[in-house]
């Protein structure tokens, strides 16, 4: 697969942008949590990157269906970095507040809308559809790749000052718009839809009248809702376990490492059957490693639940996107992914305002522990409310 020049590309830079993003977050996080010493101020950084989604996502799926996807990635993670060069610049000169960081990441959120859905609907134009699951285990790969290694080096650059993270940060994300150019993608021939509202709702009428998809993708919504703690990660790393900046980024990768063990396993040997049944398991599973790290205070066990979660996150993910692609006309997939992403973003980055505003209420570890529990109730109502999801049996578009 790697013979396939653009999927190379495609993967570089993703790589490049990743690294970007996830030493951003160690950064935005320290320093919001460093200048406010609030739950609630971390929990707003996801809430201000996910409003812009939820105002866009029709209007990104329609711009996704209709013009270059290549484009559309490049002209947004242009516009990241140069949001980012921002928020150097005022590290740089003094000015830097946490309303400043929460403005320009807002605008980051969204450039950011726009880039998610275009980047979800290129694979199944670079590659075939039978080496689309062995592709995007792949490129799942060299997502987590980066995701170890960006928070690692965010923490390290981030005792150089956060101006240099941030100047860093933007050169990655303007190199990945340049490299994003060079993929090759081949177009399927379909009739162009007039402009309507029809067109503009077609992803959500996609999506209710496929029951799979959409219990596929809102049990992502409501699984990742509740159990996210990453948003928290600064606490954990500053009053719970005491490791400091590096400690924070070492939590941030610990996910990524088992997220990158699972996925190369999964490049190597695709899920042949029982995929339903295997993606409830793994939710379940990704509760249970969230429990453990919210009672833990041991640096050890904390690092061990984290790899946990992320090997189980990114089994749901891989049978999710693949199911969900493979399901999708290809003159849909823009709108569908942005309906998609507004799902993902709701989980992440709602989840994050979510997992704030309850560490605020009730304490870091009592937040940590109900969304670990809250996404294991999730995971067995969803058994009962999509059967036909659970009893998917292989990674194969249905007829």
């Amino acid at each position: 697969m790697l013979q396939n020049k653009s999927l190379s590309f495609l993967m570089i830079s993703r790589v490049a942008n990743t690294l970007a993003i996830q030493m951003l977050t160690v950064a935005v996080g320290w320093q919001i949590y460093s200048l406010t010493q609030s739950a609630f101020y971390l929990g707003l950084v996801g809430l201000v990157q996910f409003l812009p989604m939820i105002v866009l996502t029709l209007v990104v799926g329609h711009v996704a269906d209709r013009y270059d996807r290549k484009l559309i990635i490049s002209i947004s993670q242009s516009v990241e970095a140069l949001a980012v060069f921002l928020l150097a610049f005022g590290c740089y000169h003094g000015w830097i507040n946490k309303e400043s960081i929460l403005i320009i990441i807002f605008l980051i959120g969204i450039a950011n809308s726009f880039q998610g859905p275009p980047m979800q609907a290129l694979l199944p134009n670079i590659v075939s559809e039978e080496i689309f699951p062995r592709a995007a285990a792949l490129v799942a790969s060299a997502f987590q790749f980066a995701v170890i290694i960006g928070p690692g080096l965010g923490g390290i650059l981030y005792s150089l000052g956060p101006g240099v993270v941030y100047s860093i940060t933007g050169s990655l994300m303007f190199l990945s718009s340049m490299l994003i150019l060079f993929v090759s993608t081949r177009k399927e021939q379909v009739k162009t839809e007039p402009k309507s509202l029809k067109t503009l709702f077609a992803g959500i009428s996609f999506i209710k009248s496929k029951p799979v998809i959409l219990g596929a993708i809102s049990l992502d919504l409501f699984a990742v809702l509740f159990g996210g703690a990453t948003a928290l990660l600064p606490i954990y790393a500053s009053k719970i376990l005491f490791i400091g900046s590096f400690g924070l980024g070492v939590l941030r990768s610990a996910p990524a490492v088992g997220a990158l063990l699972m996925s190369a396993f999964l490049a190597r040997n695709p899920l042949k059957k029982n995929v339903g049944r295997t993606m409830f398991m793994a939710v379940i599973l990704f509760g249970i490693a969230t429990v453990i790290f919210s009672l833990s205070k041991s640096f050890i066990i904390s690092i061990l639940a984290l790899i946990l979660l992320g090997a189980s996150d990114v089994i749901s993910v891989v049978i999710r996107s693949t199911f969900v692609q493979m399901e999708t006309p290809d003159n849909m997939r823009g709108r569908v992914s942005s309906v998609n992403m507004l799902f993902i973003g709701t989980s992440n980055q709602l989840g994050e305002f979510e997992s704030g505003l309850t560490a605020s209420w009730f304490g870091t570890v009592p937040a940590v522990l109900i969304g670990g529990i809250g996404t294991i109730v999730v995971a067995f109502l969803w058994m009962r409310l999509f059967p036909d999801l659970l009893h998917i049996d292989k990674l194969e578009a249905r007829k």
